[in-house]
């Protein structure tokens, strides 16, 4: 009774594959979210936007509070993955130092005071992180949707082939050579800055990877709701994140080895 049970469930699995692929799927049905997604970016644009206005100290603490709610996140998708006492520690042990680690520098970058930046300076560190993370994701998607071919890692993200990975290095690269023109205090070399915001681009696809794997691990499709069309905060920031640890790792590396001459 069980296997003709499976045998009609398979036979159910593949009529509604073949009934997907033969139906085209109307555009307002697709896109039916849209104005939704739309809508929760630009009060979050908007808000972050008046984060990074306020600088300071006020800064700091908001990116504080954004460390905890990616978190909070990380915490209820390490309870689906496992049962395991002792896994669950270890893997809420290094959330801690990932997120807490990559939330402190996000919170320093947009610190003008902890920078050391002059009244007025904007701070072109955070900036540029961010603005690579944006620029990666925005050419990995449409080079991804025009170009296509081979997937990086299906089963952990289908859609992320490696025309996207590739569209948003060049797309990030782009931007730090923009960045490197403008006058932001700090000298950024056009070659080498581009050769490190393609590197970051990098970084911030395995961020958003880490994310996925842990979401299929977890069954789940987002990380929370708390965004409306867009999940939850470690949605949002997975790729930041990655690419904070890095840029910070290396900004100490930098600061020991001046300290040390």
């Amino acid at each position: 009774m069980e296997d003709a049970d499976l045998a009609n469930e398979r036979k159910r699995d593949r009529i509604k594959r073949y009934a997907r692929k033969a139906v085209t799927v109307p555009i307002s049905v697709r896109t039916g979210d849209l104005p939704k997604r739309a809508a929760s970016a630009v009060v979050m644009l908007a808000i972050v936007a008046g984060a990074i206005w306020a600088g300071g100290w006020i800064w700091s603490i908001f990116a504080g509070l954004l460390g905890l709610g990616v978190f909070y996140e990380w915490s209820a998708i390490v309870w689906r993955i496992t049962k395991s006492p002792l896994w669950r520690v270890i893997a809420l042990v290094l959330g801690v130092l990932y997120i807490g680690f990559g939330a402190a520098i996000i919170g320093v970058l947009g610190n003008g005071e902890a920078m050391g930046l002059s009244e007025g300076q904007l701070p072109w560190a955070l900036i540029g992180i961010v603005a690579i993370v944006i620029a990666t994701d925005t050419g990995a998607y449409f080079s991804g949707r025009t170009i296509g071919g081979p997937k990086i890692a299906p089963a952990i993200s289908p859609s992320k082939t490696w025309a996207g990975l590739f569209g948003g290095m060049i797309c990030a690269a782009l931007v730090v050579a923009y960045i490197s023109m403008q006058d932001t205090g700090m000298p950024v070399p056009l070659v080498g800055g581009m050769i490190a915001g393609a590197l970051l681009a990098v970084v911030a696809q395995a961020g958003d990877f880490l994310e996925s794997w842990m979401k299929r691990r977890a069954g789940l499709k987002d990380s929370g709701k708390l965004i409306p069309g867009h999940g939850g905060l470690f949605d949002r920031l997975d790729g930041l994140l990655a690419v904070a640890n890095v840029t910070g790792a290396v900004l100490i590396s930098h600061l020991m080895t001046v300290s040390d001459l």
